[in-house]
């Protein structure tokens, strides 16, 4: 593996996603039968939500270790839940309105304290439009972030346990999304609201629970080793990366990252079939089966850093054929909602 210290690995060909989207949908036409929505998916919603503020109010008399504990062990996995479900809103997966998988979004968002779930949804559009696109996606790390952080174990660990916190510095380099509409402040109306409500009838300690357990979740954590296997290049040029492993049990499949972004209207309960219905296109693929193993690796290999992501200069090709027409209507319908 390559270091990459001082730039991206650029590439002058499109993200190779559309490719493998035509490709699946020609060889493995039943496939399609399983582009649609869930609608259970909002009562898992409702009962994470109502089990991580059930865990607050039940430790919001405890000592600081057995919070802190408990967010670990319980509220990282329930938090980390929560932000699989709300991609899943952010592409409809969950209603037939967009306007409800909107709302859906905001009461997933709300044990994470932090208004999060509508600009994510703006965002990660984005990112499966323009992957690589520095401009246009979020999910790749601004150059000031990735010089600051370096190669140096310290400062990977340091980045991660802080990573909400470098998140929020990248969308203003976003030009072409607005940063404030009527969903966004409807989302921080409703989460300000949650917080104060909490924290009047529960306390500074189970607001303290949430908080850990969000930060946690995606951060200095096995489970904020996700944000690396998806994209961080292990196996250049390889640029994405699913993860197989036990933890895919309470991420709702959020591992298997290829086959969502080849085919990025499947919900999550269907994404294990597209890899058991075309094993030719992604055994052949490096792929991760611990992301504790992964979070060591990350942390302690000089040869990984934030600029080992592959990047363009250019948007790339975004008409696609009919082949995959439907994904692509969902994710401009997305885009504009």
């Amino acid at each position: 593996m390559r270091s990459h210290t001082k730039e991206f690995l650029y590439s002058q060909s499109q993200e190779p996603h559309r490719d493998r989207t035509k490709i699946l949908l020609r060889s493995h036409p039943e496939l399609r039968r399983f582009i649609g929505k869930n609608p259970y998916t909002a009562l898992i919603i409702l009962g994470c939500v109502s089990l991580q503020v059930g865990v607050g109010i039940l430790v919001k008399d405890s000592p600081w270790w057995v919070i802190f504990l408990a967010a670990f062990t319980v509220g990282a996995c329930v938090s980390h839940a929560l932000w699989t479900l709300i991609h899943e809103c952010s592409h409809n997966l969950i209603f037939s309105k967009v306007y409800l998988n909107t709302c859906a979004s905001i009461a997933a968002n709300l044990p994470h304290l932090l208004p999060s779930a509508v600009s994510f949804q703006r965002y990660h559009m984005k990112h499966h439009a323009f992957q690589g696109v520095y401009d246009l996606d979020a999910d790749l790390p601004s150059y000031w972030e990735a010089r600051l952080i370096g190669n140096s174990a310290i400062g990977k660990a340091l980045w991660l346990l802080l990573f909400p916190i470098f998140q929020v510095t990248r969308p203003p380099r976003l030009k072409e999304i607005r940063m404030f509409d009527r969903w966004i402040v409807l989302n921080f109306v409703v989460q300000i609201a949650f917080d104060l409500a909490i924290y009047a009838f529960f306390g500074p300690k189970a607001i303290a629970y949430l908080a850990a357990s969000f930060f946690f979740s995606v951060g200095l954590h096995p489970l904020g080793a996700r944000w690396i296997q998806e994209h961080y290049l292990v196996a250049p040029p390889q640029e994405t990366y699913s993860y197989y492993g036990p933890f895919n049990k309470v991420a709702f499949n959020v591992g298997y990252h290829n086959e969502h972004h080849d085919l990025p209207s499947v919900p999550w309960n269907h994404l294990p079939k597209i890899r058991s219905a075309a094993p030719e296109l992604y055994d052949s693929l490096v792929y991760h089966t611990s992301w504790t193993k992964l979070l060591i690796k990350f942390v302690f290999d000089p040869g990984l850093c934030l600029f080992s992501r592959q990047a363009r200069t250019e948007r790339g090709h975004v008409a696609l054929t009919a082949e995959v027409k439907p994904d692509i209507e969902f994710l401009e319908a997305s885009q504009h909602s």
